[in-house]
């Protein structure tokens, strides 16, 4: 089955308002040279309005055919969660993607698979699609634990949700020694894992589901190394951090997985 891949720049806690509103102007110029490419822009929450009104989404479409996804979201649809956002927050804002299960959230401030779980839910409900992430620690890998730990989290991440859902769902491998270290895994070691977790899909639904489910890679992507990885035949797009606060180097990224 032929999958359209997708590349997704997470900005994390970066860029200021103007700041922001300047990149995705830029991205949306460039956009043309990643043709046949989903491309998405994961701004931080609070930027989210002026990101969205410089693409121009409407109904969560852009002209220029860039995506908006959040950085995060909460489980339940609303009530007394100080500092949170909903699923139909990120709606009402154009959304159409989330950020979930990001290391960063499972390391820094302890979200479990069983959260992230229900998050995934939540966000399907709301007709966004759920971007999940999973990945193993330097510790876990030098301990031949890659695959016991990515299976965990796929396994867990992805619990309650039915085939038709899953069918539905991006998952990104990032392994953790490789965020913003400046180190990736080689494109072999990358491939191995993306293939252990669509045969993980499958087992879940059905191989010819897993066929279609896309699974991005995330991990100092730059578009120096993008190329060997979009040649992975399970590799379908990147989950990019820093590299994506520049556009011109997101859009050469984006543009080697065409």
């Amino acid at each position: 089955m032929s999958r359209t891949s997708i590349v997704a720049g997470n900005w994390k806690m970066n860029l200021d308002r103007a700041g922001s509103i300047a990149l995705a102007k830029a991205v949306a110029a460039g956009r043309a040279q990643a043709g046949g490419v989903d491309v998405v822009l994961c701004p931080p929450s609070i930027y989210l309005s002026a990101v969205g009104d410089a693409l121009e989404i409407s109904a969560g479409v852009s002209p220029a055919g860039v995506g908006l996804g959040g950085q995060n979201m909460w489980d339940q649809p609303s009530g007394a969660f100080t500092g949170e956002i909903s699923a139909s927050m990120l709606v009402d804002m154009g959304c159409r993607y989330v950020i979930l299960g990001h290391s960063e959230r499972r390391t820094l401030l302890a979200e479990t698979d069983e959260l992230i779980a229900s998050k995934v839910r939540a966000a399907l409900a709301a007709e966004l699609t759920p971007i999940v992430c999973v990945g193993e620690q330097l510790a876990e890998r030098e301990a031949d634990r890659t695959h016991e730990v990515v299976s965990r989290q796929v396994r867990g991440s992805l619990a309650g949700l039915t085939a038709d859902d899953l069918a539905k769902v991006v998952i990104a491998y990032e392994p953790v020694w490789a965020i913003g270290t400046g180190k990736v895994a080689t494109p072999e070691q990358a491939q191995d894992v993306h293939a252990l977790i669509r045969s993980l899909l499958a087992e879940l639904a059905s191989p010819g589901i897993a066929d279609g489910i896309r699974i991005q890679y995330g991990g100092s992507v730059k578009p120096g190394n993008a190329a060997d990885l979009a040649a992975q035949p399970d590799i379908d797009g990147a989950l990019v951090g820093g590299a994506s606060l520049e556009a011109d180097g997101f859009l050469a990224i984006a543009a080697a997985f065409r």
